[in-house]
């Protein structure tokens, strides 16, 4: 660890990073840092980052709509998310298509009835159909309609994240203000590695930090492409970029809720085609929570997989890095359902399936009980030697919470399957998800609440169609 932290200082002390925001750049300037205008590189020596790590916070609960299904980020407490990001959609009924807002709506409304997932991520898919400059207003109404978890903002520019920040605090009835004492909001900023931020993503990053809200600062650090094709070299870069991720949002607001990110994968080298849930990508999650506890940080990383389809490979790279993430103490599981195609498609089956693995994961979790009912000295003596549990009273005490009743895994025996319909897992995926839609409630939202989302909506589409930021 102090190895890869002291090549992080180096790094960023050395060879800087390249920061393509002017206003960014100056709010480093102010803080001291070594500033090249000509370049835009900006270096930070290890003192102004032993400062700005200094007012980070540990651990900070993020609040939505309903306060119930608020998270807490940090410590032993883990959160999973939503996929977010793809362009594409894909369900074994209809196949892939390009991404809309009727099935960002039904993903939404999926991941509001599975309660294993617990944060929506920065757009589930892409709308392709609606109009670029304004679909984020369309996004956050969904999200803030079908569910009411915590979601996140597109950092795309300071004006996508403060319609973000103003419709949560319409659907909160809250100021700015307040709202910045109680966030509810962040985003995921995505350092184009190696070592530059880009310019509108730093300044959206900085919008969400001044007014109160969390950021997660993940650089893409694939082995052997963006990265040296070394692990410990791939987290030296990963830690260096995080840390000035991280110092930024402390530059503009000391104190500011911050995620250490962590999406440290490689490539295959003989197509250059990423891959995922691989031993180095299990490595490097595990190795990642060590270094977010170092800084005293919560983690965010992801149990991401490349394969094509729904299938064996999607569900064995998905719990490789589940696993890592788990036992690397993640804090947010980012894209831990419905990830497909190495992040380019959202699959229905596949967020079933993740489910199904999540709720493993928590069953996993669960501390053992260990006290006189559960020892079961009385249960045992009351079983003749060679016996059996099945009609004990003990047994049927507890027949109905004992164990863990799966979603998707069919127990059956073989003929008892046949007669069934001889469906695989990826079959009944399909059912499942039709079934959770048809069974969906849509979360009740006040009308005057309602009414001020609705008119807002409106007014920054206008606004936006006239050329205003």
């Amino acid at each position: 660890m102090e190895a890869i932290h002291q090549t992080s200082l180096r790094i960023l002390e050395e060879l800087g990073i390249e920061l393509m925001s002017p206003e960014a750049r100056a709010v480093c300037r102010a803080a001291g840092a070594d500033v090249d205008e000509a370049s835009g590189t900006v270096r930070l020596d290890r003192e102004l980052v032993a400062e700005a790590l200094a007012t980070t916070q540990a651990s900070f609960t993020l609040t939505p709509r309903n306060p119930d299904h608020a998270v807490v980020l940090g410590g032993d407490h883990v959160t999973f998310g939503l996929v977010a990001g793809p362009p594409n959609v894909h369900d074994c009924l209809r196949g892939r298509r390009r991404g809309n807002i009727a099935d960002y709506r039904d993903l939404v409304r999926l991941a509001h009835h599975f309660n294993v997932i617990q944060i929506i991520g920065n757009q589930v898919i892409a709308p392709v159909e609606l109009p670029a400059n304004t679909r984020h207003l369309d996004t956050y109404d969904a999200n803030l309609t079908y569910c009411d978890l915590v979601f996140h903002a597109q950092a795309i520019g300071a004006g996508r994240v403060m319609d973000a920040i103003h419709m949560l605090a319409l659907a909160r009835g809250l100021s700015l203000e307040e709202l910045a004492e109680s966030p509810g909001l962040t985003t995921i900023i995505s350092v184009n590695s190696p070592r530059r931020f880009d310019g509108p993503m730093a300044e959206g990053m900085m919008a969400l930090s001044r007014h109160g809200q969390c950021v997660c600062i993940t650089p893409f650090t694939l082995m052997g492409a963006m990265s040296p094709v070394t692990i410990a070299g791939a987290l030296a870069q990963q830690n260096a970029e995080a840390l000035f991720g991280i110092v930024l949002t402390q530059l503009v607001r000391p104190g500011a809720p911050v995620i250490y990110g962590a999406y440290t994968s490689n490539v295959d080298l003989r197509s250059g085609a990423p891959a995922f849930g691989t031993p180095e990508n299990v490595k490097a999650n595990i190795a990642s929570g060590q270094l977010a506890r170092h800084y005293n940080l919560p983690l965010r990383a992801s149990p991401t997989n490349a394969s094509n389809a729904p299938d064996a490979q999607s569900v064995y790279e998905t719990l490789n890095a589940l696993w890592s993430c788990v036992l690397g103490g993640t804090n947010l599981i980012y894209h831990a359902a419905g990830w497909l195609e190495g992040g380019l498609t959202a699959s229905f089956e596949k967020l079933v399936l993740d489910v199904e693995m999540i709720q493993h994961m928590v069953g996993v979790l669960e501390p053992i009980a260990v006290d006189e009912g559960a020892l079961a000295f009385e249960a045992l003596a009351g079983v003749p030697t060679g016996g059996h549990f099945f009609g004990s009273p003990h047994t049927l005490e507890r027949y109905e919470t004992a164990f863990y009743r799966p979603l998707v895994s069919d127990w059956q025996n073989y003929q008892a399957w046949e007669a069934a319909g001889a469906k695989d897992a990826t079959a009944r995926a399909t059912d499942i998800w039709q079934r959770a839609l048809r069974e969906y409630q849509q979360p009740a939202m006040p009308p005057d609440r309602r009414e001020a989302l609705d008119a807002y909506i409106a007014q920054r589409k206008e606004e936006i169609g006239s050329g205003e930021p």
